[in-house]
């Protein structure tokens, strides 16, 4: 298997396999246990709002990371099937951006609880949970998607057969507002991303040389900068 690397280069599309899959992961057993629809999960950020946040926060960097994930496998499947590659990372990705507006969303409710109680949060997000967005209309591409870019996986031969399975069982996570995702279905499609996508990442980060020292410095001192100026924003 040949690696090559356009933007947005090695080292991103290696973190996002590697973590993108981790961090969905690790959001979700973080709120392992609770309900996984929105009343009960409303009832776990008030009880547990500490949790709740780092839960979700983590599953939402993690559908972020998955981005440069998913254009590092397109490329190994362009190079015989451009086809498959182009409409299977282009579904997935706007998949993908129908989970960061989900993550908005759900954002949102959780501080519904803060300002409002949890009955009236609740009712509020109950009366309001099937109005119309935009993003209702990427809503095929976040389950059809990953079955594109595992069947392009499969004919461009860019992973095995198994881990192709496990590709497309993504397809099977659980979208929308306030979802709770540990039910057994979630965490086989999670842990089945991983399996795709994170050995992936190992091979992309080892296919060159060590960032220069400076460079690994530089974005380490860059992350807790970017916060800070965020919350002062």
């Amino acid at each position: 298997m040949t690696i090559t690397h356009t933007l947005p280069g090695r080292w991103v599309e290696g973190a996002g396999l590697v973590l993108g899959p981790s961090l969905l992961l690790a959001g979700v057993l973080i709120r392992a246990g609770e309900g996984d629809f929105f009343p009960d999960q409303l009832a776990a950020y008030a009880a547990h709002p500490e949790r709740m946040v780092l839960s979700y926060s983590l599953y939402a960097a993690g559908v972020v990371l998955l981005w440069p994930a998913v254009t590092s496998l397109a490329r190994l499947i362009r190079s015989s099937h451009p086809g498959w590659a182009q409409w299977g990372a282009t579904l997935v990705i706007l998949g993908l951006f129908g989970r960061v507006f989900h993550a908005g969303v759900s954002h949102l409710a959780f501080h519904l609880v803060d300002a409002l109680g949890l009955a009236s949060a609740q009712k509020a997000v109950s009366e309001t949970y099937g109005a119309f967005h935009v993003f209702k209309a990427v809503n095929v591409c976040i389950m059809a998607g990953w079955i594109v870019l595992a069947v392009g996986a499969y004919r461009a031969r860019a992973l095995g057969v198994i881990r192709c399975v496990c590709l497309a069982l993504a397809a099977g996570l659980p979208l929308g507002v306030l979802k709770g995702s540990s039910d057994p279905i979630s965490l086989v499609a999670l842990a089945g991303l991983a399996v795709a996508f994170v050995p992936l990442g190992v091979a992309v980060l080892r296919a060159g040389p060590a960032p220069r020292w400076w460079a690994a410095a530089l974005v380490v001192a860059l992350i807790p900068a970017a916060f800070f100026f965020g919350l002062s924003g």
